[in-house]
């Protein structure tokens, strides 16, 4: 099966920490189609922080990461980012 990945997207990124966030796609590297059990492309990712020290009066910021890679291609223990749907 191959899947499409596009800007704007919703993936699942976990941070440097190990910590999992829902987050969009704000841009790729690489091709938009991706098999099934292949990595997916680098990407740089925004998503929504959990922390009461980063709220705002605007509410919760946001963080970037940039240059994200699949968890396929990642040996790291955060730093990542994966489909919903894929289980490891």
């Amino acid at each position: 099966m191959e899947r499409t990945l596009k800007i704007g997207q919703y993936v699942k990124v976990v941070d440097e920490v190990g910590c999992t966030h829902d987050g969009l796609v704000t841009n790729q590297w690489g091709t938009e189609k991706v098999e099934a059990g292949k990595p997916g492309p680098t990407i740089n990712v925004l998503y929504v922080v959990d922390d009461p020290a980063k709220r705002d009066p605007y509410g919760n910021q946001i963080e970037r990461l940039s240059s994200t890679s699949h968890k396929l291609n990642s040996s790291a223990p955060g730093r990542y980012w994966y489909f919903p749907d894929e289980t490891f």
